[in-house]
């Protein structure tokens, strides 16, 4: 998986592109831990994003329980797999997904 980080201000947008997976999960982990420190808002952008596993929604609901108490989470250009798993978790009553 790849991320691509945009900083504007206090704005993060992470383009992930790949899968996010038990093997790439705590690639993004450590960069939301870090970049989380200072983004009030965090936009992820799911355009390149082929599938996601439990432990990439381990690491979005971490990210979405940091971010609620700062300016919001947004899920951006969710592709139908991925918004299926979304669907059928409960994942898109939590995520704002645009």
């Amino acid at each position: 998986m790849t991320i691509n980080k945009t900083q504007n201000g206090k704005d993060l947008t992470l383009a992930l592109e790949g899968r996010l997976d038990t093997m790439t999960a705590p690639s993004l982990e450590a960069e939301l831990n870090e970049d989380l420190k200072e983004a009030e808002t965090l936009t992820l952008d799911f355009s390149k994003l082929e599938y996601i596993s439990s432990a990439g929604l381990r690491v979005l609901l971490s990210a979405h329980k940091v971010m609620s108490a700062k300016g919001g989470m947004k899920v951006t250009n969710v592709n139908e797999i991925v918004r299926e798993v979304f669907e059928v978790t409960g994942f898109a009553d939590i995520l704002t997904i645009e």
